[in-house]
């Protein structure tokens, strides 16, 4: 078992015990409606090309993925909810700790999420992330890639609840995030592995990173 996965099981079995019976229960009905829905996304596979993106960043200023191929093997997306997501902040800090590897192989990790920029330099602060940022205004550039969802009318006061209103973190004031996924991209702009997961307290295994480099 990954020391991420051990992370995650703990966070689990707290949060069971810290949330309301009935918030337990609306996110786990949330959970459940996107694995059935996500039987008919058609998000982009292994062999695919993904689309050309020139991205606002934590760097300062837009990040090219025509620049990047010019500089560096392969590319590793990594798309996350925001940093109000607990499962979020353990899986970039376990990624994170991967970089120097990463860097051994010539690739670049990038993190990628609606939010603005303040509150995605907030996160990269916070976690003392060693890796930069892109800002998908509007959850765009995943809908594209086929893992854009709206989060469900249902839903949305529970969270409430817990003081997260998607306006106050999102580039743009909407309720659309991406589903969990990493993307592996090699020089040719294809997808050699992908992991997506409409269950957001699950996450990859780090090492499969490692594996597909």
């Amino acid at each position: 078992m990954s020391k991420l996965k051990k992370q995650l099981e703990k966070l689990n079995a707290e949060l069971v015990k810290q949330l309301p019976q009935e918030i337990q229960n609306a996110f786990q009905r949330s959970i459940l409606d996107l694995k059935e829905k996500s039987l008919e996304w058609k998000f982009l596979k292994k062999g695919k090309k993904i689309p050309f993106f020139n991205l606002d960043s934590t760097l300062g200023k837009p990040i090219n993925s025509n620049k990047i191929f010019k500089e560096y093997d392969k590319l590793i997306l990594v798309f996350f909810r925001g940093s109000w997501c607990p499962y979020c902040n353990l899986e970039l800090k376990a990624l994170d700790e991967l970089i120097p590897l990463i860097k051994n192989k010539n690739s670049l990790l990038l993190g990628i999420s609606p939010q603005n920029i303040n509150q995605s330099l907030d996160i990269q602060k916070k976690l003392q992330l060693s890796f930069d940022i892109l800002i998908d205004k509007g959850n765009v550039y995943a809908s594209l890639l086929g893992i854009s969802f709206s989060v469900q009318d249902f839903v949305i006061p529970y969270y409430n609840q817990l003081g997260i209103y998607f306006s106050d973190y999102n580039e743009q004031s909407c309720n659309l995030l991406p589903i969990p996924a990493v993307f592996i991209i090699n020089k040719n702009h294809e997808i050699i592995y992908s992991y997506v997961n409409p269950d957001y307290t699950e996450r990859i295994n780090p090492e499969d990173i490692l594996l597909n480099l």
